[in-house]
C-alpha cells in the first residue's frame, strides 16, 4: 500500500496571521487541499494528515477528505521537529508500506512528481529515497552529500555544515520515500543532538546508511513543484506560479486568453471551449463559463454559472445564473439570487438582485430589480426602481410576460404588473396593474405662464 504523511502541525509565526498557515489560499483554494490532492491524484490510498497549531479549523476545513488526522503536540515541553511529527503517525505505517512525507506548506507538488518519485524509488529498491533539487543559491537549505555511486549519504542541515558542505547546490526538498518498515525502525535511532535540539527527519538518511541500506537522490527538474510558502511574500509567488499553471491549462483547452498576465482564475473554474476572457477578469470559487463566451475586461464573477454566448463587460456577478446569448453590462451588478434568461440584456448601471427575469426581456440602464420576478419579453425602461423595501421587510414585484415599464417609474412592492400592462413612464405605482392596461401615476403637468424668468 501508498501511504502519504502529509506534516501541518507547523505554527507558520511568519504569516503574522490568526490563520493557520496552510489554511492560507493559493488560487482560491487553502494549501493542504493542493497537497492532499496531489496524493490522491498519484495513487495513494491512505493519505494521513499530522495536525498541531490551529487543528481544530484544519481539521473542519479538510473534513470532506478521505484522509486519517494525528495530534503532535505542542507547548513547551513538547519534542519538535519533522522527524518527531512523523513520529506521531507511525501507527498509520505498515511494515510493507511505501511511505511518502511531504509538506502542507508546499501547494505546488505535482500527481507526475510523485509518481516519478514513487516509481524510481521502487524499481531501485531503496530503503528510501529523497527528492533533491539544484539551486544556485542554497543557503538556508539542507544539503545532499553523494556516495561516488551517486546514493546518497547523508542530508546535512546549514546550521550544522561546515563551509565545504555549505558549497554544495543539491538541496533536500523535504519530501521522501520510504519502505515503511525500515522507516519506523530508523524514526527508532535518530536524536535531538543537533544545533536545534529537534528531531530531524533527515537524520533517518544517516541512520539507514549506517545500517548498510541504499538511499537514492531523485532530482527535480523543475523547481517550482517544491517552492513552499513561510510568509506573505512567498504566498504572493506562490499564486503567481499556481495562476500561471491553470492559466495555461485553460488556453490548452481551447480558452483564449488576451493577456494571460492580468486574467485570474481560481482552481475550481470550468471553462469550456471557444470562450475568450479580456484582462483583468477574476473568476473565482465554483465558477463555471460555457462556451463562446466573451468574459471581461474588468470583470469579476464569483460563484456564478454562465451558459453559452454570454458577453459580460466590466461588470461583478456573485451566486447567479445567466443563460445562453445574454449580455451583461458595461458596469452592471448581479447580487447573489439572480437568474437570467436566454437572450435577456442587463444594460449599463443596472443592479439585480435575487431576481428572474425571462427569456428576451431587457433593462438596458440605470435600473434597479431587487426581489422580482420579471417575465418573458418584459422593457424595463431607465431609472426603473423596483421598491422592494417597506423598512422592515423585503416585498417581491412581479411583471408579467410582455408587459412594459416605462423610465424613471417606481414600483413599489408588492405589486404586479400584468401580461401586456404598460406603465407610463414617471410613474409611481402602488397598485396591479391588470392585462394590457396602461397605468399613469403621476401629477398632470401645469405650466405658470411667466414664471420661469427671473428666478435668481
Amino acid at each position: 500500500m501508498k501511504t502519504s504523511i502529509i506534516l501541518a502541525a507547523g505554527e507558520g509565526t511568519r504569516m503574522k496571521s490568526d490563520i493557520p498557515k496552510t489554511l492560507h489560499k493559493v488560487c482560491g483554494k487553502e494549501m493542504i487541499k493542493y497537497i492532499i490532492e496531489a496524493a490522491e491524484k498519484s495513487e495513494i490510498e491512505k493519505n494521513v494528515v499530522v495536525l498541531g497549531h490551529g487543528k481544530e479549523k484544519i481539521r473542519q476545513s479538510i473534513d470532506n477528505y478521505n484522509v486519517y488526522t494525528v495530534e503532535q503536540p505542542i507547548g513547551n515541553n513538547a519534542p519538535y521537529g519533522t522527524g518527531y511529527a512523523v513520529m506521531v503517525a507511525k501507527q498509520y505505517i505498515n511494515d510493507e508500506d511505501t511511505v511518502v512525507i511531504l509538506c502542507a506548506d508546499g501547494p505546488l507538488i505535482t500527481k507526475e512528481t510523485l509518481i516519478s518519485l514513487m516509481e524510481y524509488h521502487e524499481k531501485n529498491n531503496f530503503a528510501a529515497s529523497v527528492l533533491t533539487a539544484n539551486f544556485n543559491n542554497p543557503k538556508g537549505l539542507g544539503r545532499i552529500v553523494r556516495n561516488e555511486d551517486g546514493t546518497i549519504a547523508n542530508i546535512i542541515e546549514e546550521k550544522d555544515a561546515n563551509e565545504e558542505v555549505k558549497k554544495i547546490t543539491e538541496i533536500n526538498t523535504g519530501i521522501f520515500c520510504f519502505k515503511g518498515k525500515l522507516l519506523k525502525d530508523a524514526l527508532n535511532k535518530i536524536d535531538t543532538n543537533n544545533s536545534q535540539n529537534e528531531y530531524y527527519l533527515t537524520d533517518t538518511v544517516k541512520v539507514l546508511n549506517k545500517d548498510g541500506y541504499k538511499i537514492g537522490g531523485f532530482v527535480l527538474l523543475d523547481e517550482s513543484d517544491i517552492k513552499a510558502v513561510n510568509d506573505r511574500v512567498q504566498l504572493a509567488e506562490v499564486n503567481k506560479i499556481m495562476q500561471q499553471r491553470i492559466n495555461k491549462k485553460h488556453m490548452i483547452n481551447g480558452v483564449t486568453l488576451i493577456d494571460p498576465d492580468h486574467v485570474y482564475i481560481d482552481d475550481s473554474v470550468i471553462i469550456k471551449n471557444d470562450t475568450v476572457i479580456y484582462p483583468n477578469t477574476i473568476l473565482e470559487q465554483g465558477t463555471k463559463i460555457g462556451s463562446g463566451c466573451t468574459i471581461g475586461p474588468n470583470t469579476r464573477i464569483i460563484n456564478s454559472t454562465v451558459m453559452d454566448n454570454v458577453n459580460i463587460d466590466n461588470s461583478k456577478v456573485i451566486d447567479s445564473y445567466i443563460d445562453d446569448n445574454t449580455t451583461v453590462g458595461p458596469f452592471a451588478y448581479l447580487r447573489p439570487g439572480t437568474i437570467l434568461g436566454k437572450n435577456v440584456k442587463i444594460g449599463d448601471f443596472v443592479e439585480v438582485k435575487k431576481s428572474t427575469i425571462g427569456d428576451n426581456s431587457k433593462s438596458s440602464h440605470l435600473s434597479y430589480i431587487g426581489d422580482a420576478e420579471v417575465g418573458k419579453n418584459v422593457n424595463i425602461g431607465c431609472g426603473v426602481v423596483f421598491v422592494n423595501y417597506d423598512g422592515k421587510t423585503k416585498n417581491k414585484t412581479i411583471v408579467e410576460d410582455g408587459a412594459f415599464v416605462g423610465s424613471n417609474s417606481n414600483l413599489v412592492a408588492p405589486v404586479t404588473i400584468h401580461e401586456g400592462g404598460y406603465v407610463a413612464c414617471g410613474s409611481t405605482i402602488t397598485d396591479d396593474v391588470e392585462n394590457g392596461d396602461l397605468a399613469i401615476a403621476r401629477a398632470r403637468q401645469v405650466n405658470k405662464k411667466g414664471l420661469g424668468k427671473n428666478r435668481y
